[in-house]
């Protein structure tokens, strides 16, 4: 008779270091993790930093980390996150995919940033499911995992237990998601500001844009995004009035703010207000028609289909699922 799986905590965050990984993928997680969001609602991480190897981890940077925890202490690890790897061999050591499957096995969501999804692929827990991993190296992902369904135009893919995201400062944008998704919008934000990025851009974002930073104060773009945010619940708000605001024809705002954000104004007008709905709904009473007003959209019904293509879920279900959450 097998005995019954250990129970996880779902705020000790696990976080997995390869020797030879790139050092700027190796600080996301930690840094992300390490933010106080108890002012906000937010539970109190536990961070456990485990090395692939005992003893000092080498680096893309020519720094030696030393990890304070072992991979035995990511055995309660509600979240095991592998952030980054090294692009080339030696395979992964046994103990990390033993580490990551009894996680997996065991409820907790793993999570593989960058060529970290390699490693989750070498576990087995990518076949048949999506991801998602560099550009550059999504045909060598697809070579040596063919099971694997590859997604190339996105930044993160979330498939429930198990999340990957494409290069460097889309695991940012990955690990932020998976607080969003497990502690709402008011947790994600506020790391956000701590960090000083944006606080939500849509996993299916193209990889690759001219300008993968947020314009300047000065760029037209620019000043529409934060004319477009004070004024998210007027109804009137459309892509013509931002790019009146950016003082641009349409045809030129569209394609400069393509090059800016990686999506269109129109999707990214929709994004916002979606995302706007679930801090209403994480964080207020209103009933969904009203936090649907107070987004710019007419009532629930106009709000529905667009919050359930970016969130996966409806809102009413988003609301119970998180209220469900932080109980």
């Amino acid at each position: 008779m097998s005995e019954p799986a250990k129970r996880r905590d779902p705020t000790t965050v696990g976080v997995i270091l390869g020797d030879g990984a790139p050092l700027l993928e190796l600080a996301v997680a930690p840094r992300v993790f390490s933010v106080d969001v108890t002012g906000v609602g937010g539970p109190a991480f536990e961070l456990r930093l485990a090395p692939e190897h005992p003893g000092r981890q080498s680096t893309t940077g020519g720094l030696g980390l030393q990890a304070p925890h072992t991979l035995a202490d990511l055995d309660s690890a509600g979240v095991v996150v592998v952030p980054g790897w090294r692009s080339g061999p030696p395979e992964p050591a046994p103990e990390v995919l033993a580490t990551l499957r009894r996680a997996h096995r065991e409820g907790a969501v793993v999570v593989g940033l960058c060529l970290g999804t390699f490693v989750l692929a070498a576990a087995g827990l990518l076949d048949g499911r999506r991801a998602t991993t560099h550009w550059a190296a999504l045909d060598e992902l697809r070579r040596r995992h063919p099971a694997v369904r590859t997604e190339p135009d996105a930044l993160y893919v979330d498939e429930g237990s198990v999340l990957t995201s494409a290069g460097s400062a889309a695991g940012l944008d990955a690990c932020l998601y998976l607080l969003r998704r497990e502690h709402g919008s008011r947790v994600a934000n506020h790391v956000a500001r701590r960090l000083v990025v944006a606080p939500h851009r849509g996993g299916g974002q193209a990889q690759f844009v001219e300008r993968p930073v947020p314009p300047t104060p000065h760029d037209g773009v620019g000043d529409a995004m934060r004319a477009a945010q004070v004024r998210l619940d007027d109804p009137d708000l459309d892509v013509a009035g931002l790019a009146a605001t950016a003082g641009m024809s349409r045809r030129t705002f569209d394609r400069r703010f393509r090059a800016a954000a990686g999506v269109s104004p129109l999707r990214w007008l929709i994004d916002q207000r979606v995302l706007r709905a679930q801090e209403l709904l994480a964080g207020s009473e209103l009933d969904v028609d009203e936090v649907a007003r107070r987004c710019g959209f007419s009532d629930a019904t106009a709000l529905r289909p667009h919050f359930r293509r970016v969130v996966g879920v409806a809102p009413r279900d988003y609301r119970t699922a998180f209220a469900a959450a932080r109980r």
